[in-house]
């Protein structure tokens, strides 16, 4: 921390006295700055960033306002260079970032993250967005915390060009190709657009991943005289990929490779994959802008949008686990050294050993045949292992209206309301029997606690002992629905030196399951509509700042929120029945960051330091307890966590055509309290015995998981007249932490360790200690050239052929891990850490996107 005490302020001053030796000068962007961040832009599936108003005012009259959308230094650096390592900026979840789109709100309401798979592979009509980074004020939304974002995909604001592109990669997909073309708007009033693209790898750069990808986008728009606009998109992204699975280290190190994937193996040859995601569901999005007059708007926008994302996995009834890297198959569970020696020798000698065994699967179902199902003899082959589609269907409707308007030249008022509603329903169903007849839908763990009881092994109760076949439902069938109504208003006041905002937001969030099957371990609980949750909450924010001049900008903003929890943060095992925690309530959020801004003709610059206390978060974690033999569910309360830290963004131009780039994120993301869990036996309705069932998880001081809190990058820009472009990137990483198991975080787990011994304390800290990644680096390319076809050969007005290429990695660091967790088991008996090591995923080493793009107007 002294570290960054003594960096701001030095910064700080220097980037002041730089400011102070520039003279004002036209800061106009060149062409050549806008090719060049336009290819940067589609080498990075186009990442938005802010900046500040260029003018430079050293009078007393009115100073420029600090502008949302644009260049921001450190936004910029962090967007383009910290994706190897996840980095979530100020270690906030994907929930604290909004994205608006025609209008409506993107986001989903069952976990509050953006889905952007929905229009993956658009670029093309996704360019034309608006940022508010945290708490700024904007004109479309209250906003969260983290970020909101405004894309403004209607037909009249895309480009009036056609465009047909290309690219080669090696990352999830090898090639795309991809179609725009734009009319403009006509003397009529009427603009159309129309764009896709396909992605597609037989292989990706994990083995066994593969990628298949479709998109489309229709956008019509009409002007109804000079006060309404009227417009209509509609887009879709049908996707199925082949994915990778987290895997230890030891079986990597046994497969000779940090991307070894065990959801695969060889079938007659070729390799299949059993863990596929396949996702498609369509939007459709209706906005009316009304502009009252020269000051006033009012925009109301409906959409729509509906289908299934749906995850392939295995499924097998009272069979040998199927999973190639099951643990009990590994040489660490052999208990003999020479046995874990042979093995050891044996898998690396085969390496397709590790891989998943289809033949044995088919063979296990083709062999088992005339079996007994509820006393009755049931003719041809009964699968003992399947693959099963994981299937969450989904339909959102959203309603929104914003009125903004401004009152003389010192007010900006915005004001809005919104009604969603969404029902997702989740179910099981039969993809693959592998070479067997059917299935049956039973439960196998219900069956051997409860053997004298004939329902309680019944996954629905109304058909027992149901036959399954291809395309059946199974397991279970229920859906949550979701609604939030929220009404919002906001006002900005500008003046002479000094700006400042307001906002507040009332809302109202109700979620309830209905059950659709009745499941034999809770007839009561599990089938029909359940109690409503319902929750009230509410959300303030505001800021001020200072305008020394209109190059320097200091500012305060705060905020304090209330959230609804997530529904599956509530339920404790919403597949089975309807319980939910105790003492639910709403999650409490209170923000302040302050900072200072720098906007010069050779310099921007911005640093800013944030505090963020988050209060009653809860989790539900649902594991395979090995004592019990039976899944088992951690309800989770009383998480509070706490976000503080710095950050620093400058761009400095060295000449006209070479700048100097560089961001650091120094953060201190960690959980400030000792959770409470209860503990249920997902196949009874008891808690387990009482010295078990609650339990404290001694978590306060551990890190916050899944990104570097440490992130550094300094590069090298050069953009060239003649419409080309480079850059060079280094960036450093550290401060990553493993995602903790809670069980090893309770006093049963050392109980009995005698802290007067060195290896009882050893031991101790073995089992309670976090696991922190090592530090790690990359180093980036980015390039490109646009070249304006000669006017002969035009097959418009104008004819462009641009050219971008990206390369991450570029010295082939294949040992950053990149995401992982501690697997949510524990040995209890011989307290062996190892026995359950972490499961890891490695970022991927030099990778590279190469594109080409032809465009006429």
């Amino acid at each position: 921390m002294r570290k960054l005490t003594l960096l701001v302020p030095a910064l700080l001053f220097g980037v002041m006295a730089l400011a102070q030796k520039d003279k004002p000068k036209d800061t106009t962007r060149t062409k050549t700055d806008s090719i060049a961040t336009e290819i940067k832009d589609d080498i990075t599936e186009t990442i938005p960033t802010i900046t500040v108003d260029d003018d430079y005012d050293g009078g007393s009259q009115s100073v420029a306002s600090l502008l949302t959308a644009g260049r921001d230094p450190f936004y910029n650096a962090a967007s383009f260079n910290f994706n190897a390592v996840r980095f979530r900026i100020r270690g906030y979840d994907n929930d604290l970032n909004a994205t608006f789109m025609n209008g409506i709100a993107m986001d989903n309401l069952d976990n509050g993250f953006t889905p952007f798979g929905l229009w993956g592979g658009l670029n093309d009509v996704m360019r034309n967005r608006d940022l508010s980074i945290s708490l700024r004020p904007n004109t479309f939304a209250f906003g969260d915390i983290g970020s909101s974002t405004y894309i403004d995909a209607r037909a009249s604001k895309q480009r009036k060009q056609t465009q047909f592109g290309y690219a080669i990669s090696n990352r999830n997909y090898r090639h795309r190709w991809n179609f725009y073309h734009g009319t403009g708007v006509s003397k009529k009033g009427w603009a159309f657009v129309v764009a896709g693209s396909r992605r597609w790898a037989d292989e990706g750069y994990v083995p066994g991943t593969y990628y298949d990808g479709w998109s489309y986008f229709v956008g019509i728009d009409k002007k109804l005289g000079s006060k309404h606009l009227l417009s209509l998109i509609a887009f879709g992204a049908p996707t199925e990929n082949g994915r990778q699975t987290a895997a230890t280290q030891e079986a990597m190190d046994l497969a000779g490779t940090n991307y070894y994937n065990p959801a695969w193996g060889y079938q007659n040859g070729k390799k299949r994959n059993a863990n596929v995601a396949k996702t498609h569901q369509p939007v459709f999005i209706l906005n009316h802008e009304f502009r009252l007059n020269n000051n006033s708007t009012l925009t109301n926008a409906a959409g729509f949008s509906f289908g299934e994302r749906a995850t392939t996995a295995l499924d097998w009834y009272n069979s040998a686990d199927p999973r190639p890297d099951y643990y009990r198959y590994l040489p660490s569970y052999a208990l003999d050294p020479n046995l874990q020696e042979s093995l050891r020798n044996s898998l690396m000698a085969n390496p397709d050993l590790l891989q998943i065994d289809w033949a044995r699967l088919y063979e296990s179902n083709q062999t088992n045949t005339n079996q007994t199902v509820g006393g009755v003899v049931v003719p041809g082959r009964r699968s003992r292992y399947i693959i099963q589609d994981r299937v969450t269907n989904t339909n959102r409707l959203n309603l929104n209206s914003v009125y903004n308007t401004r009152f003389g030249k010192n007010v900006d008022f915005t004001a809005g309301a919104s009604y969603q509603w969404q029902k997702n329903n989740y179910f099981n169903r039969v993809n693959d029997l592998l070479g067997g007849d059917y299935y049956v839908d039973v439960n196998q763990f219900a069956e051997r606690d409860y053997p004298t009881n004939p329902s309680a092994n019944q996954n629905d109760v109304n058909n027992p002992n149901r036959i399954l076949h291809v395309g059946d439902k199974y397991q279970f069938n229920y859906d949550i629905n979701i609604t939030k109504a929220a009404g919002w208003a906001q006002g900005v006041f500008k003046f002479n030196k000094v700006d400042f905002f307001a906002a507040a937001e009332l809302s109202q969030t109700r979620f309830w399951r209905v059950g659709n099957v009745k499941n034999g371990l809770f007839p009561n609980n599990s089938y029909g509509k359940a109690s409503v949750n319902e929750f009230t909450n509410y959300s303030l924010k505001g800021g001020v700042t200072y305008k020394l001049n209109g190059r320097n900008y200091f500012y305060v903003n705060g905020a304090y929120l209330t959230r609804a929890p997530y529904f599956d943060n509530v339920y404790i095992a919403p597949r089975t029945r309807d319980f939910i925690q105790d003492n639910t309530q709403s999650e409490k959020i209170q923000t302040i960051e302050g900072g200072y801004v720098l906007n010069a003709p050779k310099i921007k610059a911005r640093v800013t330091g944030y505090y963020t206390r988050f209060d009653n978060q809860m989790n539900v974690m649902t594991f395979y307890h090995d004592d019990v033999r039976n899944f088992v569910n951690y309800a989770l309360s009383n998480i509070d966590k706490v976000h503080y830290g710095a950050e620093i963004g400058l761009d400095y131009k060295l000449t006209s055509s070479l700048s100097l780039q560089a961001a650091a994120a120094f953060g201190r993301y960690y959980f400030d309290s000792r959770q409470n869990a209860i503990v249920t036996v997902d196949n009874n309705s008891s808690q387990l015995d009482v010295t078990q069932s609650k339990q404290t998880i001694y978590s306060q001081n551990f890190r916050v998981s899944g990104t570097p809190q440490e992130a550094y990058t300094i590069g090298l820009d050069y953009r060239s007249p003649q419409f080309w472009f480079v850059s060079l990137t280094a960036s450093f990483f550290d401060q990553q932490f493993l995602d903790f198991n809670p069980i090893r975080r309770t006093a049963g787990a050392i109980e009995g360790l005698d802290m007067n011994k060195d290896a009882d304390v050893a031991k101790y800290h073995e089992i309670l200690d976090q696991t922190q990644l090592d530090a790690q680096y990359t180093v980036d390319f980015f390039g490109g050239w646009s070249w304006k076809v000669p006017r002969k050969y035009n097959l418009g007005k104008n004819t462009f052929i641009v050219f971008n290429a990206g390369v991450n990695n570029l010295l082939n660091n294949k040992n950053i891990v990149s995401g992982g967790f501690e697997q949510l088991r524990f040995d209890f008996q011989d307290r062996n850490t190892n026995k359950f090591p972490p499961k890891l995923f490695y970022s991927y080493g030099t990778n590279y996107f190469i594109s080409a793009t032809f465009r006429f107007q």
